[in-house]
């Protein structure tokens, strides 16, 4: 796990300097504190018309600790130059096909398993690859280079094409330091990100910086430019039908050999454990497997209906682990600033915090943790899978009757202010009642809907993003990022649909990016079995049948794996990784909120109506309606836009 950059220019474009790039690479040095490696070439010094290309390295030692596994890694006869950030988990099975076809290896690392596949495959090499990985890779003698991000997108790529020059990092706050970077907010991103707390990719915050969409594989020459294409299509309208036994026995394979290469490492592993399923399936696994007591870690809350830890404490015990805890307290004017800086762009999950306390706590004893993300997703453990499912039978109605429902009925409801309540949540789902089940579920998911964020914006900003929008998206609308999704798994059920539609867009989005900042702040690597090439594979063809049964999301999941659940995890509600911030923002972070929301030096204040803003405020702050979302939203953004 590491931090990678570079920097391609043609000449008489816009040069870098090495020391420049050389502070580039070492901003990287959180992701990679173990070794850093710089690969510099001008553009004379590669002949006539060729580019200059600078690749920069911050390494985190996971396997063959020695220098050996340095990056940038060259080829033998030093026409590649590689710089790569993840593992890949079928290395050692790939370094033996390529020794039976004469290939020989002077280093344990998967890097130079990825150079000779190169070598063998050219760029269909990316099939081959399984893991979590992104990858630049200079060919000096074609002149090209390749940009490559895993299937789901486990690890970043930012980059930036203009004429004359390529630049790529892992971060966006890295390749923001190269020369003559505008820093111009692209309003369509700051619409998205307010109505999915998250960026979509391929924008960032930024215009004319991008994310390399997962499953895809860039190649740049300074003849024809950037060219991306995907090497992975899954066929996403594929289910088949096997006998109920027959899928247990196949996840069970698949996801114990999932764990057990994640296991490979030349450093200390350990296990999140929450009190779920999905991360006490994937820790009770490691420690069947490993020879070894595990070590876990989990977060705490004061508030209780937050708070997993004894139910985490309890499955340790059960599991055989050695169990750390930390409690968390809101410390926002410390937090909030770190939170919005170090993602590069706003990002709004408020799950940033714990998750952010734990990947901390875990570095502290293990460089490397397994979790259980991208359960839910792979298996339908949503509570709004089943709200889904419910609204698809109630879409039988006369549609009178469903305007009934969600006008009077919901109306009738009592206000809760409670984010987890019953009441909250059936006025919320009788709210998209009448609407085409697309925009029902961003109705459902959205930070800001798409009637509270015409609410929320300025004059001026609608008038920017309208001008944007007719410029580079006509007909631009926040929810294509999810219809585009959904168009690819057409032919599904509705609910495993919208399954499928998380996995291409939420997972990517938030989870995983989520993952990848919090852990990579701390240099602490985090790998996740559940999301597994074979696994994705594997759930991809399950019928919702039986990943849906009674009550139950995830029901496969859980057969496969019933003897590290006990009975009262199994029959426990879900609750996820939330954060009190309900609570928070009606106590100790409510003067905090109130101050820098209504400071007129706001830097965000141009973008929203005061008005609006100063109600959802007061509706919070009085207990009339739960808003700790929308303001942890608006905090992220003014924080982040202070840095800008």
């Amino acid at each position: 796990m590491c931090g990678i950059c570079g920097y391609l220019w043609l000449p008489g474009g816009k040069e870098i300097g090495r020391s420049l790039f050389e502070r580039m690479t070492d901003s990287l040095s959180h992701r990679g504190p173990d070794d850093r490696g710089v690969f510099y070439t001008r553009p004379e010094e590669q002949g006539a018309g060729a580019p200059g290309a600078a690749l920069g390295h911050r390494r985190l030692s996971i396997l063959d600790l020695s220098p050996q596994g340095r990056q940038p890694m060259a080829s033998a006869d030093g026409t590649l130059q590689l710089v790569f950030n993840g593992e890949i988990y079928n290395y050692i099975e790939q370094r033996a096909e390529l020794e039976k076809r004469g290939y020989t290896f002077r280093t344990g690392t998967d890097t130079e398993v990825v150079i000779a596949l190169y070598r063998e495959y050219g760029e269909d090499f990316a099939a081959k690859l399984s893991g979590m990985f992104a990858i630049g890779l200079w060919d000096a003698a074609a002149r090209k280079l390749l940009l490559l991000r895993d299937r789901l997108g486990k690890k970043p790529l930012f980059y930036r094409e203009e004429t004359g020059r390529l630049i790529f990092a892992s971060e966006l706050n890295t390749l923001r330091l190269a020369p003559d970077i505008p820093a111009d907010l692209d309003l369509i991103a700051l619409d998205e990100y307010l109505t999915y707390q998250y960026v979509p990719h391929p924008r960032s915050i930024f215009r004319g910086i991008k994310k390399l969409p997962p499953g895809t594989l860039g190649v740049w020459t300074p003849e024809t430019g950037l060219a991306i294409r995907p090497y992975w299509e899954p066929d996403w309208n594929r289910e088949d039908d096997r006998p109920y036994e027959e899928w247990l026995g196949l996840l069970r394979e698949k996801l114990t050999r999932a764990v057990e290469i994640r296991l490979r490492s030349d450093v200390p592993l350990g296990a999140f454990l929450s009190g779920g399923i999905d991360s006490t399936i994937v820790a009770g696994l490691m420690q069947r497997i490993s020879p070894q007591r595990i070590k876990t870690y989990s977060i705490g809350f004061a508030q209780k209906e937050y708070d997993e830890t004894p139910v985490a404490r309890q499955t340790a015990a059960r599991l055989g682990t050695e169990h750390h805890e930390l409690f968390i307290e809101p410390e926002m004017e410390t937090l909030l600033p770190l939170i919005a800086r170090q993602y590069g762009e706003p990002f709004a999950d408020s799950s940033a915090i714990p998750c952010r306390l734990m990947c901390e706590l875990t570095r502290k004893e293990v460089t490397v943790a397994l979790s259980g993300d991208g359960g839910d997703e792979l298996f339908a453990g949503y509570d709004r899978y089943k709200a889904v499912a419910l609204s698809r039978a109630i879409d039988r109605f006369p549609l009178a009757l469903r305007r009934f429902f969600a006008g009077p009925v919901r109306a009738c409801i009592p206000a809760s202010t409670r984010q987890r309540s019953l009441p909250r949540r059936l006025k919320r789902f009788l709210e998209g009642l009448t609407m085409p089940p697309a925009e029902r579920y961003l109705q459902w998911i959205a930070i800001f809907n798409r009637a509270r964020r015409a609410e929320l914006y300025s004059s001026d900003f609608q008038t920017g993003l309208a001008r944007q929008a007719a410029e580079e998206e006509p007909g631009y609308d926040a929810l294509g990022w999810l219809t585009r999704a959904m168009e690819n798994c057409r032919n599904r059920d509705f609910v495993t649909q919208i399954s499928l539609t998380d996995i291409q867009t939420y997972l990517p989005g938030d989870i995983l990016a989520k993952m990848d900042i919090a852990s990579m702040t701390w240099g602490l690597e985090v790998r996740s079995p559940i999301l597994d090439d074979d696994v994705l594979d594997l759930a991809l063809r399950i019928p919702l049948k039986d990943k849906i049964r009674g009550k139950k999301g995830k029901a496969i999941l859980r057969d496969a794996f019933r003897e590290f659940l006990p009975p009262e995890l199994d029959n426990r509600p879900k609750t996820g990784f939330g954060v009190p911030l309900d609570h928070w923002f009606r106590g100790p972070l409510k003067e905090s909120a109130r101050a820098i929301l209504t400071d007129p030096a706001n830097p965000a204040a141009p973008y929203f109506k005061k008005e609006t803003v100063a109600r959802l405020l007061s509706e919070h702050f009085t207990g009339t309606f739960d808003h700790a979302a929308r303001i942890w939203a608006l905090l992220v953004l003014t924080e982040f836009l202070k840095g800008v």
